[in-house]
Formats: C-alpha cells, structure tokens, sequence
C-alpha cells in the first residue's frame, strides 16, 4: 500500500472529537496552534484566526495535509464524510489532493454548463487563430441556429435526435450548405464540452448521416476560349458606369479573388515596379498565415497598367480603385459585376468568381503553363514537395511573363482570332 493516514507528534488527544468540545475548545496560544485528532487522519487544527479541519496522510512515501474545510461552516459530520471520500480514494491508489482538485474544475465548470455558456467559451478560445469573417460565419451559426432553441439547456443532456430536430430547421429553409456549416460547428462545441467535462461524448457524429447530402456547386465559369472570346467583347460594349466598365477589362487579366479586386486601393499599385500588392492580411488566410504571410504581389501587364492609368483620372484622388456608385469613400460592392453579368445575359452562365476557374484552366491546358506558377498568381498554398510553410516561392519573374502573355492572348480572344480549342473528355 503506498499510503498511510497518520498522525505526527503534538496532537493534543487520541480520541474522536465531540460537536460540544469543538465548539468549546480554545487556542491554548501556541504559535504553531492545537491539534485535536479525531481518528484515521482527520484533525482539528485551531489557531488563533479559527478552526480548521484537515487530515494527515502519506501518499507515494511522502507526508502530505488534505484541508477539508473551516469550523463552523464545515461540521464534524462533514469533515468526517471528508474524510472517509479522501481514504476511498487512497484505497484505489489515487491523491486525495488531486482529487479535490478536479471535483473543485469540475463543479466550476457545471455551474456554467448550458450549450449558451460552452458556445461562447469555444468561440472566444478559437477566435485569435480564425479570420474575422470566419469567426463571423461561427458566431453567426451558434447565435442564429443553434441557441435559439437549445441555448438555455445543459449540454450534456441534449440528446442527438433534438440536434439533429434544430439543424433540419435550416435544411427547411433550403440552405443545405448552411445545415452542413452548423453541423461542423456544433461538433467543435460538443468536443469542447467533453474536454471542459460538461458532456460525457460527442453526439454529433450520430446525426451526420441523416442530414440532407449538400453537393458543393462550383461557381460558373466560362473555360473554352471561344466562348471566352464572345464575353470579352460582350462586356467591353457594356454601357454601364465607367468604374464597372473598368473592372470588366482588369478582372479576367489578373483573375484575382473578388473582394480583393473590388477593394484595390491606389496606394497598393507600383506604376514603376508594374506590381499590385495585396497585404497579407487581407488574403484568404488563417489568421497565423495573415500573420507570418508575405504580401501578394501581382504583376501588372502593360493592358493594366493602360486600363488603370485610363481610371486613374477618375477615382485616382480617393483610396479605391473601384469606387461605389452611391459612395466614392467606399470600394465597389461585391453585387456590381454580378448584377452587370446577369444583365448582359450570364446569369448562371459566368460569374465574377469563374474568372479565377477561366485563367487557372486556360494557362494550364491551353497555354501550358506551369502549375505551381499558376497556383502562385492566385495566391494558392503550395501543396508541391514540402508545401505550405516551407514552400515560399512566389515565381514573380515567371508570373511577370505568364501574365502579358495571358492579357496578349485575351486581345487575341476578345478580336476573334484563331484559338486552339479547350478539348475536354466527355
């Protein structure tokens, strides 16, 4: 047995304790105060700030002290149950100590252990390693789907079917993507429940099955350069405003993502260099690699730098490039080219976002392009060799020639001349 409970030299007596002598016993004025035993470990130890209920033991070879509680609030009948828990628990070879310890995390935890409470907790830890938008997109699930019907309940009593009965609501709505999001979300907030001890397991595998299947729908995109050439000049005799005219000819050049297209600012163009740069904190990131990311660097063709030299006489004195139509203070919304596309017969044709599948799939298989080039432009994580953080190669010089041979070609597309069709198997 590698415990003992015991007692050491200055106890005053050797016999159980009554509530009448507890009550009644004075600090004789020792420095070091009284110890009155009352059997197996339990001791009252008095002094001159109280009474104080403790127990001697040995656990692994060494003397250790177990406070219970404090005279009167914790009684004799108390510190005895105290005790008898604490020997139950050297019995099976395990600190008293320790395993106070743990009852006093876990009961703080179970005073705050509805889903509301653990929701909250999960998305404040996770937030400094997510995206704004990100943690956006989580808040969103937990406050608009989730609590309004389980938040006040204790999480470890929710059972699976009531889950799954809250998340089909949202399948109801029609936003099977959405059900998905907030299925992820719930099984990060239930593994945090079993982690901070306030559920026993994580139920949400239960359910995965019988939610609605969601099958991801790429965004449209025109890929044969026919095609492709039949936009270009579609949307160059588009007579709209002279900002979204401007954006038309820009986009499918550099094909960078949307926000970071309609956000350009003028302080980020290097007319000299030929070079856009985008922060690094505003590329599609986590929030470690917005931090220890490198800026994006996009080189300008000369049909650039002569579309935005043409803008620059209008928007040139503010910060955006792209300015909205009702605010010039603000960057183009994200609508803009949608609504322009839809209008000039796209509509689930094309979209603002196809032009980045357009580039990718046409300087691959038509002009040949090489990969981890292409993946570079669009601001991809390498996934060659190594990959991700030790692959920091941004193949500018190669982009630089990639890109004005891609704005030659679109000349070539939007004036109708001979192309090589994307052939494709059936």
């Amino acid at each position: 047995m590698r415990y003992t409970a015991y007692l050491s030299r200055g106890f005053a007596a050797c016999m159980a304790l009554t509530d009448t002598f507890i009550k009644q016993v004075k600090h004789s004025g020792r420095a070091s105060g009284d110890k009155h035993s009352d059997g197996k470990g339990l001791y009252l130890h008095v002094s001159a700030t109280g009474k104080y209920w403790r127990m001697a033991y040995r656990f692994a070879g060494k003397q250790k002290t177990l406070a219970i509680g404090v005279y009167p609030a914790t009684s004799l009948s108390d510190a005895r149950e105290a005790r008898d828990k604490a020997r139950k628990h050297l019995a099976m070879d395990k600190d008293p100590s320790d395993a106070k310890r743990e009852d006093k995390a876990r009961q703080a935890v179970a005073a705050n252990d509805t889903l509301d409470a653990t929701a909250f907790e999960w998305l404040e830890l996770r937030k400094p390693t997510w995206s704004e938008s990100h943690y956006i997109r989580e808040s969103r699930n937990v406050t608009k789907d989730l609590l309004p019907w389980l938040g006040a309940r204790s999480i470890g009593t929710i059972k699976p079917i009531e889950l799954l009965t809250v998340i089909r609501k949202v399948e109801e709505r029609g936003s099977l993507d959405v059900a998905h999001r907030v299925h992820q979300t719930a099984h990060g907030i239930w593994c945090y429940a079993v982690a901070t001890a306030r559920a026993e397991r994580d139920i949400t595998p239960d359910i995965q099955k019988a939610l609605k299947p969601h099958i991801k729908q790429n965004y449209p995109a025109i890929i044969d350069p026919v095609q492709l050439g039949q936009l270009l000049r579609t949307t160059d005799a588009y007579t709209g405003g002279p900002v979204v005219k401007a954006a038309f000819k820009l986009v499918p050049i550099l094909f960078q993502r949307p926000g970071n297209l309609r956000t350009m600012r003028w302080a980020d163009i290097d007319f000299d260099r030929a070079l856009w740069t985008i922060p690094s904190e505003e590329i599609k990131r986590t929030k470690e690699g917005k931090l220890n990311g490198r800026d994006h660097e996009i080189p300008l063709p000369t049909q650039a730098l002569a579309i935005l030299r043409d803008i620059q006489h209008l928007t040139g004195a503010g910060e955006y490039v792209f300015t909205g139509g009702r605010d010039p203070k603000k960057p183009m919304s994200e609508a803009a080219l949608t609504v322009a596309l839809a209008a000039l017969g796209y509509k689930e044709i094309h979209s603002w976002h196809g032009y980045r599948a357009t580039g990718r799939t046409i300087l691959r298989e038509v002009l040949k392009f090489p990969v981890e080039v292409i993946e570079a432009n669009m601001a991809h994580v390498s996934h060659v060799t190594h990959g991700g953080a030790y692959d920091r190669a941004t193949h500018l010089q190669e982009r630089s020639a990639m890109l004005q041979t891609w704005a030659d070609y679109l000349d070539k597309l939007r004036a109708g001349a001979e192309v090589i069709q994307l052939t494709r198997a059936a």
